[in-house]
């Protein structure tokens, strides 16, 4: 995979309903060869945290936060990073939940 997230700042760009990331959520990335993880928080979220790897050209990962209502929210993603025409990277994302109803999603980051 030709994408090194190290030290690169995300924000939504979109997001199904059932999520909880919102565009006033930040996401600090880190990567170290293929092991990725981040902290994210803003909007609904308290404090959250991902871990995860590269696979061929995705990624996969789990993540936790805390919301606003002091649930502890739980689930898993596959993300595929892709460069915009102005030198961004965009990571369309396809998760589900762990906790709660176990609905799953979409979502889009964009590189800020």
């Amino acid at each position: 995979m030709s994408f090194n997230l190290n030290n690169k700042k995300f924000k939504s760009e979109f997001n199904s309903e059932n999520g909880e990331v919102s565009d006033q959520t930040l996401f600090y990335y880190h990567q170290k060869n293929n092991i990725i993880w981040a902290e994210y928080s803003g909007g609904q979220i308290l404090k959250g945290s991902i871990i995860g790897k590269i696979i061929e050209n995705h990624l996969e990962f789990v993540y936790q936060h805390i919301n606003k209502d002091n649930e502890l929210m739980t689930g898993k993603c596959k993300s595929y990073p892709e460069h915009t025409k102005d030198g961004k990277i965009r990571i369309k994302e396809i998760w589900q939940w762990t906790c709660k109803n176990h609905s799953s999603g979409k979502s889009t980051l964009i590189e800020i």
